[in-house]
Parts: C-alpha cells; sequence; structure tokens
C-alpha cells in the first residue's frame, strides 16, 4: 500500500508552514517588545540617571532621553533631563546646594573651569563634545554694508581690532558668558602689542553689559533711549534663532580669521553618580549618527565644527575646527585684565560701628559715621552697575560673639540702588556702640572673600576703620597676619585696602594688614577728610592693571 497524506498538494504545504513562521516571529518579536516595555516601565528611582542641560542644548538632550528606557543587559534604566541655567548650575557644585545630578551638559567648557576653579574641586575639567556653535560676531546690515558686505566678508579685525572704525561694539561680560570669552580671546590674538590689547580692550568694555540679552535688546529699532550696538559677540546658534524670530532686522555673522573656542557643550559625569555605566551608554546614544540629525536640526554643527544643514547667506557652511580654550591660568588671566579696564569687581567692605563713630567731626554737625555713610553712598554711585559690593558692620558682640553682622549680602550695585540698598546703609547710624574688634572681623572678611573669590573681578576687601583693634577676646595682630599669609593666593588674589580716619587710627596696623595681601591703607588724623580719603581709596579700586598704574 502506498503512504496516505492528507496535508494537499505540495504547494499549499509550503504556503502552511510560511504562514506559521511569520506568525511565530511576529509572537516572538511582539513577546520581546512586551517584556522590554514592561522591564523599562519596571525601573524605579534607582534605575533613573539625571541630567542637567544648559538651556539651549536641552531640548535636544530631552529628545534622546525619551528614546531610552530599553533594557542595558538585565538592567534598564530611564533619563531625567532638567533645563537650567549653567552659572547657577556651576554655583550650585560649588556651595553644594541641592541634590547633584549624575551628568552635567553645560555650554561650554569655561563652566567646568569656573566650577572647578571657586573650589568644586571634584569637578572634571575637561568632558566629551556632543555638538558645538562657533562664536562670531553678529553684525547690523548697516555695519557689515560698510565693510563691504555681501561682496566682501566683515573680518573681525576691521571692527574690533586696535585699527577698527568707528562702530560701536558690545559684548557682555566674559566671566559669565562663553562667547564674550572667546571674544577676548579673539582681541588678544589681534592685538600685536600690550597697548594695542589694551586699546581694543577698552575700546569693547564702553559697551559692556552683564547679560548677552542685553545686547540683542540694543539692537537698532530696540535699544529705546540707549545707543544701538552695530556688532557684538555672540553664538551661531544664539544668531540662527534670532534670525529666524526676527522682524525688524536681520544680523549678519562675522567669523574670527584666527581660531577661537566654540561652545562645545561637554559632557561630563560628576562623581558621586552611581550610574556611570548608564550615563556611559547615554553619551554613546548622543554622539551616535542618529541623533546628529536631531542636533542639526536644532541649529548646531557637530562636534568636529561640520554643519549638516544649509545655514542661509548671512552665515558660513564652512567647518569651524574645535579649538581647546586655554588652560585656567591663562583665562584667569584673560578676565583680570579685562576686570582693569571694564572696572568690574567684587568688593566687601568692613564698616566699624564702634562707639568712636559717634564723636563729632570737628568743624561740622555731623558725626564720623554720618560723614562716612555720606561719603560711601556718594562712592557706591561710581561704580559700575555691575561692580558686586557687600557691607558687613562691624565692633563687638554683634551677631552673638562674633564682632561682625552682615548689612549688605554681596550684590551688583545696580541691584542695590534699585532696592533698598541705601537705606540699609544709613541704617548702620543707629548701630553704633561697642569696641572695634577688628581682627577677627577682618580675618572673617577676608576669608569669605577668598572663599567665594570671582575670576574677571577686582576681588578686594574694603577695612574702613576710625580707630585700632580694642576686642581683647579676640585673635592677636601677629595670628591676624599669620591667617593672611596663609589664605592670600596670587593667583586669586583679593587685596586689603583699608581706610583710616580720625586720630586714634593706627596707621602702621592698617599698613601691615594690608601688605600682608599686597593691597594699601588710606589714613588721615582729621576726619573731615574723609571724602577725600574715601575717593583716594576708590581711585586704586577703580584704577588697576593694565588700565592704569596705581
Amino acid at each position: 500500500m502506498g503512504r496516505h497524506t492528507s496535508a494537499g498538494p505540495p504547494r499549499a504545504r509550503v504556503a502552511v508552514l510560511s504562514t506559521l513562521l511569520v506568525l511565530t516571529l511576529v509572537g516572538w518579536f511582539a513577546f520581546d517588545f512586551l517584556v522590554d516595555e514592561l522591564r523599562a516601565a519596571g525601573c524605579d528611582s534607582d534605575t533613573a540617571i539625571t541630567v542637567t542641560a544648559a538651556t539651549d542644548i536641552a531640548p535636544v538632550v530631552q529628545q534622546a532621553a525619551r528614546t531610552v528606557s530599553r533594557q542595558e543587559g538585565d538592567d534598564c534604566y530611564r533619563v531625567h533631563v532638567t533645563a537650567r541655567d549653567s552659572e547657577v548650575t556651576a554655583e550650585s557644585l560649588v556651595l553644594a546646594r541641592g541634590a547633584t545630578p549624575d551628568v552635567w551638559i553645560p555650554e561650554s567648557t569655561m563652566w567646568l573651569q569656573h566650577a572647578n576653579d571657586k573650589g568644586a574641586w571634584d569637578v572634571p575639567v575637561n568632558g566629551t563634545s556632543i555638538a558645538s556653535t562657533p562664536v562670531v560676531l553678529a553684525l547690523t546690515d548697516d555695519a557689515a554694508a560698510q565693510l563691504g558686505w555681501p561682496a566682501v566678508t566683515p573680518r573681525w579685525s576691521a571692527i574690533v581690532g586696535p585699527d577698527a572704525g568707528e562702530f560701536d561694539v558690545g559684548t557682555a561680560d566674559p566671566a559669565r558668558d562663553p562667547a564674550s570669552l572667546s571674544a577676548l580671546i579673539a582681541l588678544k590674538n589681534l592685538a600685536d602689542s600690550g597697548k594695542a590689547y589694551t586699546t581694543s580692550l577698552r575700546h569693547v568694555s564702553a559697551n559692556a553689559a552683564e547679560e548677552p540679552d542685553t545686547l540683542y535688546r540694543r539692537l537698532p529699532g530696540n535699544s529705546g533711549d540707549t545707543e544701538p550696538l552695530d556688532a557684538f559677540p555672540t553664538t551661531e546658534f544664539d544668531l540662527l534663532t534670532h534670525n529666524v524670530d526676527a522682524r525688524k532686522a536681520d544680523l549678519i555673522a562675522s567669523y574670527s580669521e584666527e581660531p577661537i573656542p566654540a561652545l562645545d557643550f561637554p559632557y561630563i559625569v560628576l562623581p558621586d553618580t552611581t550610574g556611570a555605566r548608564r550615563a556611559k551608554d547615554f553619551l554613546d546614544r548622543l554622539v551616535s549618527d542618529r541623533f546628529a540629525e536631531s542636533f542639526a536640526d536644532a541649529g548646531f554643527r557637530t562636534p568636529e565644527g561640520t554643519t549638516l544643514r544649509k545655514r542661509g547667506e548671512r552665515t558660513s557652511t564652512r567647518a569651524v575646527p574645535p579649538v581647546a580654550l586655554p588652560d585656567a591660568g591663562e583665562v584667569r588671566k584673560l578676565l583680570n585684565e579685562w576686570a582693569g579696564v571694564n572696572l568690574s569687581a567684587r568688593i566687601q567692605v568692613l564698616l566699624d560701628v564702634s562707639g568712636s563713630m559717634a564723636a563729632a567731626v570737628p568743624g561740622t554737625d555731623k558725626t564720623r559715621m554720618a560723614a562716612t555713610i555720606e561719603a560711601a553712598e556718594l562712592g557706591l554711585r561710581l561704580f559700575k552697575p555691575t561692580t558686586k559690593i557687600g557691607l558687613w558692620v562691624f565692633s563687638t558682640y554683634l551677631d552673638g560673639s562674633k564682632p561682625y553682622r552682615e548689612l549688605l549680602p554681596v550684590r551688583p550695585v545696580a541691584e542695590h540702588l534699585s532696592g533698598d540698598g541705601i537705606e540699609l546703609l544709613r541704617s548702620a547710624a543707629s548701630q553704633v556702640g561697642g569696641n572695634t574688634g577688628l581682627y577677627d572681623s577682618t580675618l572673617a572678611a577676608y576669608r569669605e572673600a577668598t572663599e567665594h573669590w570671582e575670576a574677571g573681578r577686582i576681588n578686594i576687601v574694603v577695612v574702613l576703620t576710625d580707630g585700632r583693634n580694642a576686642y581683647l577676646e579676640g585673635i592677636t595682630r601677629d595670628h591676624l597676619l599669620g591667617k593672611l599669609d596663609t589664605l592670600h593666593d596670587p593667583r586669586r588674589p583679593v587685596q586689603i585696602i583699608g581706610i583710616g580716619i580720625g586720630p586714634d587710627v593706627d596707621t602702621m596696623e592698617l599698613r601691615q594688614l594690608a601688605a600682608a595681601t599686597g593691597g594699601q591703607a588710606f589714613t588721615t588724623p582729621d576726619p573731615s577728610k574723609i571724602g577725600d580719603v574715601f575717593y583716594a581709596a576708590l581711585s586704586t579700586l577703580l584704577c588697576q592693571p593694565p588700565a592704569c598704574k596705581p
């Protein structure tokens, strides 16, 4: 007998088997997908990494984060992205405030240097770039036309060089804006001498602003009563964003002839993270070809400085190769030179409110305290709005056993003048009493100033007194001088400027304290001369090298 079959003809059997195979594969992949999703959905707080990213780059990073939640070996993880200003993040890392993220992506390596320089020693000073945007000079149509555009590409040397024309050029604070720091490096490269560099710095600093957004508000048609700007440093990304949104005036990008650092968006894993492996996996995703298009669509270049998109006639498509930021020491030097010309400072003032300050000033109807406050109030208005000033009063037992107490926190002068700063300063007159706790107060103020030292500013402690130390429970002069010698760091200089009035001032004492930090002392036995002495000291504060010599 022959073999009996019931499966039908051969072609039918192949069709049945093929259908079963397809159904099996679909079922397998569906099962695998569901298991993967269930595993991801089961991730708890221990399977997440936190990323704090600069506000410009954060949307693309968030887009990438949404693709994560997949299996990683036998584990899974999610990525939580927070957009945050890089200066705020750097400050929180220095002060150890709030929860520390696993990953930080600032706009520039500059912020890594700043955080490390100000005391966040464990923050890496280099990271892996995930994108870039060149630093350019934004030019108005009128300014570009004067330089021959579009027939001729405007050059930085014709705009901000020592032999540049009379353009109104602005810049943000280079200690707070990476693009402006790169512009500072460009000025240095373009100058062929120290005099030429100083000339360029003075020209640019005439229109200095604390924030980059202020520069955009000073464009023609937006500036109101303020003289409009012809040019200012910014990033290609910000210029493109402005041109997309602009209704009145597009901007033209001028690229530096000399290579300067771009904003490099470094990806760093902070040392306290417990998710280093996941952070590395997420970095691999960000720098993969898969997300290159996303960064390009958002307006960024690759880490190598190439562009994947047509930028338009007002920007360039040529590659802008990466240039490393100078080392921290060179950056500090640049910012200190800027501070000298821009007269931007961080000043901690110690104001004597001991009982002797209630003494009358001969020939006037004022007390020493009233005359001092009057001089200080007028002096406050002489500083640039961006200068930061804080005020402590000192005598004895003002804060428990401490002979000092904060009256004004360190804030920009503009904030003090627009707020209650003047009223608080005047309130010092009602706090007169006690002895002179000079040594302990000076040490505390100097320690605070060194701990909160700021690059790009003249960092100073001003000690204003009418007497000598009279706090027997406190430290000795030798102890203070030894501590000042230990705290003084030439790489992060903080000077003491002593101002003494009246016949009871120990001139040698003030000179010793100031000299220990490279500072100076100004004294007069005649309290009626407080104004002259105060302004002599201000001339030292407001005139630092290379702008002028003391």
